[in-house]
């Protein structure tokens, strides 16, 4: 036989109001501010397709070979084809000043890293990092350095050498137009 406890009818009846639904609409209410804040915190915590906010950057899948910083100056100068009519005089705007660029080191120009990776070599590369856009901010020991997550890249061709990046910077093709550097 199966032991069923049951409550009187008199303790059953007034039981139920007394509790009603307040209990449930409390639970409902606090279900909801709790799935609230847990959506709140996953959207604060982003991943690499969230937007860059303050970085400047287009806010899509960084993980797809970002444009540079300010890639109108950028594109016209690396869609120009090697052999086809550069003439020197019609070369971009300076980038940096060949002095400035120590060589075996780099600096951090604009939109731009500029390196002298060996003596009278140039390069240039975006300074958005590849791993979620933020700004790289230092050149040193022969790598440019991305402090938000710490990832490093080789001053000689922007390739990813540690750290959470897995894809080079974007480079953009210069050389020395007298005493400057500037896109090719």
């Amino acid at each position: 036989m199966t032991d069923v406890q049951t409550r009187p009818e008199a303790e059953n009846a007034t039981a139920q109001p007394a509790c009603g639904g307040a209990g449930s609409s409390r639970r409902v209410v606090l279900a909801g501010a709790s799935a609230l804040g847990v959506g709140c915190l996953l959207a604060a915590c982003g991943t690499d397709t969230a937007g860059a906010g303050s970085n400047g950057a287009s806010g899509g899948d960084f993980s797809n070979d970002p444009a540079p910083a300010g890639s109108k100056g950028a594109d016209t100068g690396s869609t120009t084809d090697s052999g086809s009519g550069d003439t020197g005089s019609g070369g971009g705007s300076a980038l940096a000043l060949v002095a400035d660029v120590p060589e075996g080191g780099g600096v951090i120009k604009g939109d731009y890293v500029i390196t002298q990776p060996a003596a009278g070599t140039f390069k240039a590369f975006s300074k958005v990092c590849t791993h979620q856009g933020c700004d790289v901010t230092e050149v040193d020991a022969g790598a440019i350095t991305c402090k938000c997550h710490n990832s490093k890249f080789s001053i000689e061709d922007g390739a990813p050498t540690s750290g959470p990046a897995k894809k080079p910077l974007t480079e953009t093709k210069v050389k020395v137009d007298g005493d400057n550097i500037v896109a090719a």
